[in-house]
C-alpha cells in the first residue's frame, strides 16, 4: 500500500497527518531543508579561453558500476573485492547507506574496497534516516533492495534531489508488496517498508530507465517466480551484467519492435566476486569534447568503458566528425574497455537518433556544447528524460547557452543547437548558474575553453559528486579552470 502527503508546513517542527496517521518523515524535512540551506554557499568556477590541449589522463571510474558493485556485493555471501571505485559524493553516499543496513565496507592502502555481503535476507532496518545527498541513483536503487526485504528504511536527500520524481520507483514497488508513505508524487522523504515475500511482478516501463528497471531486479531477487520488465528501448545494462557476474540468472531478449525483456529468476543465491570497475565514458566525455572543439588538442584518455548501451555520445560525436579512436580494445572485469585518442575537429550538426537518446542520456548537455561549435544545427529528439534529471537539464542548457551567445530552440522533447563555426567566435562572457547539477556546471566551464570572453559558472558544488579533482584534471590537460569570478 502506498500513501501519499502533501506537505505545507515544511518550516514547522511538527508532523503532518493524513487520515489520522502521523507522518513518521515529517523531521526527516526539516533536516534536508537544513542541508539544502546549508548548500547555497556554492563556490563558482570560471574557465578562460585554451591553447591546444595535450596528454594523457585518468578520468574517475564509472559512476554506475560503483554504485551497482557496492549494492550487489552487500546482497552476496562472502567478501566482494572492488578495483577502481569512484570516491566521489554520490557512491559514498551509497555506500554509507549501505554500512547503515548492517554491511561491513572499507578499503585497504592501495584503495581497493572490500564489502562484506551479508546476503539477500541479511539487512537490518538503519537506525536513522539514509541520507543519499544529490545520488538520484544510490536512493532509487537502495528503495529496490528494501522493498524485497522485511526491513524499514527512510530516505532523503538534498534540495535537487528532493525535486526528482520517486513515483516512477516506488509505483512499482508497491506493486512487489513494499508499503510506502511519501509526499505527493513520490517526492523525498520516502518511507519504506519491505516484505518478507515480495512479489515476482510483470511491469511494462513507458521509458527506457535502468534505475526503474535496476529498482525492480533488485526487489525481485527474493521473490518466488520470475520478475519480468520491458522497455521501449534498451537501457544501460550494467545491473543485469553484474547480478549474472555474481551469480543470478537473467535473461534479455531484443523484441522486434526494439522494446527490451528481462527476466530474472527469483529466490537468487549471490556469490562474492571481484569486480574491476571501467573509468567513467560520461565523465570522459567533458576532456572528449573539449578536445574536439580546441584548436590543435590531441589528448588521450585510457581505460574507458565501452559498453554498447554507454557510448552513444562518440558514435554521436563521430558522426559529426569528431576523431575519436578507440584502441587497444580489451574486456576487464566483464566490461568492455578501450583507450580514446582524441584530435581537435571540424564538427558538423546532425540529427541525432531517437533509438540512441538512453545509451546517451546523461551526455546531452556536453553533447550542446559540441554542437554550439559544429557547421550548421544539431537536432536532438526524445529527451525529454532530461527534464527531470537534477534539473531541467534542458532548459538550464538553452538558457545559458543564449546567454553565451548561441542560438537554441527547444520544446517539451526537443533540442535544437545551431553551431557557431560560420559566424565567429562564441561571445561568453556570461555568468552561469548550473543550478547545483554537475553535468550544466562542467559542460559550461568545457565551453568557456572556447568562447572569446570567460564563462563563470555558479553552483559547481555537485561537481564532486560524479569526478572529483575535474578542475585539476582538466587543467593539466592545459584548459584555464580557475576558483572565482573572473569576468
Amino acid at each position: 500500500m502506498q500513501v501519499n502527503y502533501t506537505v505545507d508546513c515544511l518550516n514547522k517542527h511538527e508532523s503532518v497527518s493524513n487520515e489520522g496517521c502521523v507522518n513518521p518523515i515529517a523531521t526527516v524535512i526539516i533536516i534536508a531543508l537544513d542541508l539544502s540551506i546549508m548548500s547555497q554557499n556554492s563556490n563558482k568556477l570560471t574557465s578562460r579561453q585554451a591553447n591546444p590541449l595535450f596528454g594523457s589522463i585518468v578520468v574517475p571510474g564509472d559512476k554506475s558500476i560503483s554504485h551497482r558493485a557496492l549494492i550487489i556485493g552487500s546482497l552476496a555471501i562472502g567478501t566482494t573485492k572492488i578495483r577502481g571505485l569512484l570516491n566521489g559524493e554520490d557512491v559514498m553516499s551509497t555506500k554509507n547507506a549501505l554500512v547503515s543496513l548492517g554491511v561491513d565496507i572499507w578499503k585497504d592502502d592501495n584503495e581497493i574496497w572490500f564489502v562484506k555481503g551479508v546476503g539477500l535476507n541479511g539487512m537490518i532496518s538503519p537506525p536513522s534516516p539514509l541520507n543519499l545527498g544529490n545520488s538520484g541513483t544510490g536512493v532509487r536503487l537502495i528503495m529496490g533492495v528494501v522493498a524485497g526485504q522485511k526491513i524499514t528504511a527512510t530516505f532523503f536527500g538534498d534540495k535537487s534531489l528532493s525535486m526528482r520524481p520517486m513515483d516512477r520507483i516506488t509505483n512499482p514497488l508497491d506493486k512487489v508488496g513494499a508499503k510506502i508513505i511519501s509526499r505527493d508524487r513520490g517526492l523525498l522523504p520516502v518511507t519504506i517498508e519491505g516484505t518478507r515475500t515480495p512479489s515476482a511482478i510483470t511491469y511494462v516501463s513507458t521509458v527506457a530507465s535502468a534505475q526503474i528497471k535496476s529498482a525492480i531486479l533488485f526487489s525481485g531477487l527474493n521473490a518466488r517466480g520470475t520478475t519480468k520488465i520491458t522497455e521501449p528501448l534498451a537501457s544501460r545494462d550494467h545491473s543485469e551484467s553484474m547480478l549474472c557476474h555474481f551469480g543470478a540468472s537473467i535473461t534479455k531478449q531484443i523484441l522486434p519492435d526494439n522494446q527490451c525483456h528481462i527476466e530474472l529468476t527469483g529466490e537468487a543465491e549471490l556469490h562474492a566476486t571481484e569486480v574491476i570497475v571501467p573509468r567513467d565514458p560520461s565523465s570522459a566525455a567533458f576532456p572528449v569534447v573539449a578536445a574536439l572543439i580546441t584548436p590543435g588538442s590531441d589528448i588521450c584518455l585510457p581505460g574507458i568503458g565501452m559498453n554498447p548501451l554507454r557510448i552513444g555520445l562518440l558514435t554521436t560525436l563521430r558522426e559529426m566528425g569528431g576523431e575519436i579512436a578507440f584502441k587497444n580494445e580489451r574486456i576487464e572485469g566483464g566490461e568492455p574497455v578501450a583507450d580514446l585518442h582524441v584530435r581537435a575537429s571540424e564538427l558538423r550538426g546532425i540529427s541525432v537518433p531517437q533509438e540512441r537518446v538512453a545509451s546517451m542520456i546523461d551526455e546531452f548537455p556536453i553533447l550542446a556544447i559540441a554542437a554550439a561549435k559544429a557547421h550548421g544545427t544539431t537536432k536532438m529528439s526524445g529527451i525529454g528524460e532530461l527534464r527531470v534529471k537534477e534539473t531541467d537539464r534542458v532548459k538550464v542548457m538553452a538558457k545559458g547557452l543564449r546567454a553565451c551567445g548561441v542560438i537554441v530552440e527547444y520544446d517539451d522533447e526537443n533540442m535544437f543547437v545551431t553551431g557557431q563555426q560560420s559566424s565567429g567566435g562564441i561571445k561568453g562572457g556570461a555568468i552561469i548558474s548550473a543550478e547545483h547539477d554537475h553535468r550544466i556546471a562542467m559542460s559550461f566551464l568545457i565551453l568557456g575553453t572556447v568562447t572569446d570572453n570567460p564563462v563563470t559558472v555558479t553552483g559547481c558544488d555537485t561537481i564532486k559528486t560524479s569526478f572529483p579533482c575535474f578542475q585539476e584534471i582538466m587543467n593539466k590537460l592545459g584548459t584555464n579552470i580557475i576558483i572565482g569570478d573572473d569576468l
